[in-house]
């Protein structure tokens, strides 16, 4: 099974891919060379909550890998010279368009046209140019950012709707599977509005997973290691039930 690290990577896709592979959702990485056993793919997109940020609160990473994010040559990574290679926390090294603590970027900034949506899509790209992989589903956490402003915080259901639409358009996936995460966190006080806006995307084939209630770190943004390692398993847990 092998992962695809769009613009943000994160800690929880260790957890979420060896949550699969136990379930035996996917091929190994040692059978992706097999036109009968394609590698499964998942492409992350998000601000920095999506590139994991429990353990760099502080402005540097502590350097702690939990026993949940221990590297698997049934991972993979694919790297900055769109190579695959085995998965390793900081899995963002080298792709994260940020600093360790950056990544502020609202929706509007995921637009088709704009760099972020293009960088993604030549990723996603890349990734599925050689046949012998699929594409599994699109991973989702973004959305701190535009509870900064009440009017960005009202448009975000349709804004959504319109990055699903354009994402699947783009890549020929009219039922590729989005699995976005409700937010736990904000940048400002609309985070109520944001995330009921969230819930009121009705495409099909897109699923919610909530993060509320998952613990914060001390910055009162990003969630903790093992708040991640938690995401992980859920959003692997809405993966296998949409699609076993």
């Amino acid at each position: 099974m092998a992962q695809l690290l769009s613009a943000l990577p994160m800690p929880v896709l260790l957890p979420f891919l060896l949550f699969l592979a136990a379930a035996g959702a996917g091929a190994g990485a040692e059978e992706a060379a097999s036109a009968s056993s394609p590698t499964l793919v998942f492409l992350l997109a998000g601000q920095s909550n999506m590139g994991g940020r429990g353990g760099a609160t502080s402005g540097t990473w502590d350097g702690v890998v939990p026993p949940d994010c221990a590297p698997s040559p049934r991972i993979l990574r694919l790297s900055p010279s769109l190579r695959w290679e085995e998965a390793r926390e900081p899995l963002h090294a080298g792709i994260d368009l940020h600093n360790v603590l950056g990544g502020a970027t609202p929706i509007a900034n995921w637009s088709r046209g704009t760099p972020l949506y293009d960088r993604m899509l030549a990723r996603a790209r890349a990734a599925l140019a050689n046949g012998s992989t699929s594409l599994g589903a699109l991973l989702w956490y973004q959305g701190e950012a535009d509870t900064i402003r009440r009017q960005d915080a009202d448009v975000y259901t349709s804004r959504m709707e319109a990055f699903v639409r354009d994402v699947r358009q783009d890549l020929g996936m009219p039922d590729l599977l989005v699995i976005q995460v409700g937010l736990a966190t904000g940048q400002g006080k609309f985070v109520d509005i944001v995330r009921e806006a969230q819930k009121r995307v009705s495409l099909h084939n897109v699923k919610y997973v909530d993060a509320k209630g998952l613990p914060v770190a001390s910055d009162y943004t990003h969630l903790t290691t093992p708040a991640q390692v938690r995401l992980g398993k859920m959003l692997a847990a809405s993966y296998l039930a949409a699609t076993l």
